[in-house]
């Protein structure tokens, strides 16, 4: 992309026409935007300069583009810079909008005269020929030229001829100071002013000064050519008085004092024909006094303000107005700030203070703020240097604080510049920060190992690593890897590491690592010794050299009842317990039949064999069920049949109905879930299928991985808490509904049953109300007595 912005930024001269005609009637002009052939009846746009054609869609992309921008946009081809960009499809000549292609016409044009102005610079004959590319032909006509100067005529030649024609005479134009005339041989253009230096004085003749003859030839009055910028002084008419003018041309205004121009009283309010009719005596010239008329002057003064303005309090006089005894309220210069200072000091300071607060605006740079007191500034310039790192990567732009980007690093090195191998190389000059040549040579560097080198040469410091394919021991020494890159050094084969550790009654559990097992200093695995009152392992901390110390055991033992429905998973302490409430039972129950005198054997109750024996108690369902057992049999009715649902409804465990029936309607949704699941499996040609359920807590996932069990689906739990979710797959043949669903089974024991019905019974007599009411004996045909 550099390359080819780089191509497109450097000037390329103009194609001449003949070529650009038969290159477009042929196709074979190429946009030297896109590089692509311009067809036929392609819309096209021309440079005006250096005639180049383009595709009219590249050219609009180009003149938008970033690496058009120079105050407009710049022509691919000569860099000329233009303000409009290209809009319409025209003809070469510019006249006709979107030509048609004829077969007979050059493409893209308008096939009627040129029309255009040629080159020449004093040529006024448009283009005669048809409307073509590339700049038009030079005028054919011959025409009778002079000289520059215009005194000397030649011979017919050829317009547009850039030829400059000079005589051999003086030229003799009169200069600019109309007094001499031009020294110099035939010249172009206008003659040089007057080299002559002559003296001229100002106005009031006290200043002169010695310049360039026809300086100030305009300002000249007849005694002076230009103003010293001092008082004049000169002696007015009534010769009283000085003029008190600047340096001025002509003669001097009349006295300002004179009777003729003073026609009120010192404050302008009383015309002085008023005060004559008064008894006042009439001026004679200009140094008699100017009657006063008592009055206030009220003349405005310089202080106050627009809503406040002060006026003279004195008596009308002649002269300024002397100080006001008021205060004025002035302004700061941001305008923030007022303030009220008397008005006798403004006539010392300035009208303006200067106040406390910062200005909080951008700098021109868009980075930094003013910060400046009392601001007045316009366009708020930084003057910080900006100091940001160059494109080159070494110095730091040295410019004033600026926006955009900062310019491209303008040093560069006239050294060569080479590979590390050195066989490519760059040519100077070379602009900063520019890299080594890339090099297609392996890599000459020496290296760590003696496998073969497969990188090329490179400017890094240091190589890649080697990726030979080697065999190398595990860090554990446990087996030997195949093609392992060379430069891996720390290789695990995944396996236990299970080492003898120091307490010598433990292995290493970590997977195969680096350095010595125990990181920590000392064995923390549990104490695999048994308990000498229940059997379990001690659990406790390695403690080498000491007795296992005596804590609550916290294995986990399995206990079930009697008939062997009921199944927990309690800890050893908890069924321990259980037991010395059962064997304190017994106990009492042989103490009772000693007491009949009965021999007893209590040894049983008291053995660390019928201590693991624990069971835990049968309670009504397990009735239910013996009771059910015992009815099959007696009716000879197949143990394998299930006609009561019993044994559907004990596949769910104790702690899942309860959840069950804390939350039903969860719990009927995940089975309706897993059952479409299931059923779909089953029905499908896959052999697997997956549900995801969306993140839920502890208690939920729970509920799942239980019915996934009953249902023979596979359920696994990804990610952390709180997005933790369950996964679950059937398998086709494996997964199966169950004959009975948790939610049929909760719903049916939460149904309230309806009551027994009323017998209808009739009245006959009292007799034989007595002998309904009679209360027959329960008899128990379960009860069988051995």
């Amino acid at each position: 992309i550099v390359y080819f912005s780089s191509f497109l930024l450097s000037p390329k001269p103009p194609p001449p026409a003949g070529c650009l005609i038969e290159q477009l009637s042929e196709e074979k002009y190429e946009c030297m935007v896109c590089c692509d052939v311009i067809r036929l009846m392609a819309p096209v746009w021309s440079c005006q300069s250096c005639f180049h054609v383009f595709h009219l869609n590249c050219i609009k992309k180009w003149a938008r583009s970033p690496a058009s921008q120079a105050d407009g946009w710049r022509c691919p081809a000569c860099q000329n810079v233009a303000l409009k960009h290209p809009t319409s499809y025209t003809c070469f000549c510019g006249k006709v909008t979107n030509p048609e292609w004829q077969r007979s016409e050059i493409p893209h044009s308008c096939g009627d005269m040129c029309g255009k102005k040629r080159s020449g610079a004093d040529c006024n004959h448009p283009c005669n020929i048809l409307c073509h590319p590339g700049p038009c032909p030079q005028c054919p006509a011959f025409v009778t030229k002079a000289c520059i100067c215009g005194r000397t005529r030649y011979s017919p030649m050829r317009c547009g001829q850039a030829t400059v024609l000079q005589c051999d005479k003086v030229c003799g134009a009169v200069l600019n100071c109309a007094e001499h005339t031009c020294s110099q041989v035939c010249h172009r253009g206008q003659c040089q002013p007057c080299q002559l230096l002559v003296q001229q004085v100002c106005y009031c003749g006290v200043t002169s000064r010695e310049v360039l003859c026809g300086t100030d030839k305009d300002g000249f009055d007849g005694s002076g050519h230009f103003s010293c910028q001092k008082l004049c002084g000169k002696m007015l008419e009534c010769e009283a008085h000085q003029c008190q003018q600047v340096c001025h041309p002509g003669p001097c205004q009349p006295c300002p004092r004179s009777p003729s121009l003073v026609k009120t009283c010192p404050c302008g309010q009383t015309p002085l024909a008023k005060l004559l009719e008064l008894g006042y005596s009439e001026r004679q010239s200009c140094s008699d006094l100017i009657p006063s008329c008592g009055k206030t002057c009220n003349k405005p003064l310089a202080c106050g303000s627009s809503d406040s303005i002060h006026i003279c309090e004195k008596l009308c006089h002649e002269g300024s107005c002397g100080p006001c005894s008021l205060t004025s309220t002035i302004r700061c210069r941001c305008g923030f700030k007022t303030k009220e200072v008397p008005c006798e000091t403004i006539h010392n300071e300035e009208l303006v203070f200067t106040c406390e607060k910062r200005c909080n605006k951008k700098r021109s740079c868009g980075r930094h703020k003013c910060g400046e007191l009392c601001c007045v500034s316009v366009e708020h310039k930084c003057h910080l240097i900006c100091g940001y790192k160059l494109n080159c990567g070494l110095h730091r732009c040295q410019e004033p604080c600026h926006r955009g980007n900062c310019e491209p690093c303008w040093q560069s090195s006239f050294d060569e510049l080479t590979c590390h191998c050195g066989q490519s190389v760059l040519y100077p000059p070379i602009a900063c920060g520019t890299k080594p040549p890339e090099c297609k040579n392996l890599c000459t560097r020496r290296h760590e190992c003696d496998h073969p080198v497969f990188h090329n040469c490179h400017s890094e410091e240091k190589c890649p690593p080697c990726t030979y394919l080697t065999q190398k021991w595990c860090m554990g020494k446990h087996e030997q890897r195949n093609n392992i890159p060379c430069h891996l050094q720390d290789i695990s084969c995944g396996l236990t590491c299970n080492k003898e550790l120091p307490c010598e009654m433990h292995h290493c559990k970590r997977l195969c690592h680096r350095g010595e097992c125990l990181a920590e200093g000392s064995c923390h695995q549990p104490c695999t010794l048994p308990r000498p009152d229940c059997g379990h392992p001690c659990a406790a901390p390695c403690h080498k050299g000491s007795s296992c110390p005596r804590t609550t055991c916290t294995a986990k033992v399995a206990l079930q009842c009697d008939c062997g429905r009921r199944k927990e998973t309690v800890h050893c302490t908890d069924a321990a317990t259980s037991y010395q409430r059962y064997a304190a039972i017994a106990m009492a129950s042989k103490l009772s039949d000693m007491q009949l005198g009965d021999s007893v054997d209590i040894g049983q109750l008291i053995t660390k064999k019928e201590l693991k024996q624990t069971r835990l108690e049968c309670d009504q369902e397990c009735a239910t069920l013996e009771r059910n057992r015992r009815l099959a049999e007696a009716l000879q009715i197949d143990s394998s049949a299930d006609p009561f649902n019993i044994r559907s409804t004990s596949i769910y465990s104790d702690s899942l109905k309860e959840d069950a029936r804390k939350d039903l309607k969860f719990v009927t949704e995940v089975e309706e879930e897993i059952k479409n699941l299931v059923e779909l499996t089953n029905k499908g040609k896959q052999p697997k299928r997956s549900q995801c359920f969306p993140p839920m807590n502890r208690e939920h996932r729970k509920i799942i991985h239980e019915l996934a069990e009953v249902y023979a689906v596979e359920s696994v739990s990804y990610d952390s808490e709180p997005k933790r979710n369950v996964v679950i797959t059937a398998h086709k043949g494996k997964s199966a509904c169950p004959a009975s669903s948790l939610t049929s089974l909760i719903e049916r024991e939460m149904t309230v049953r309806a009551p027994p019905p009323i017998a209808h019974i009739k009245q006959h007599s009292s007799n034989t109300w007595s002998k309904m009411v009679k209360e027959e004996p329960v008899i128990d045909y379960f009860d069988v007595q051995d």
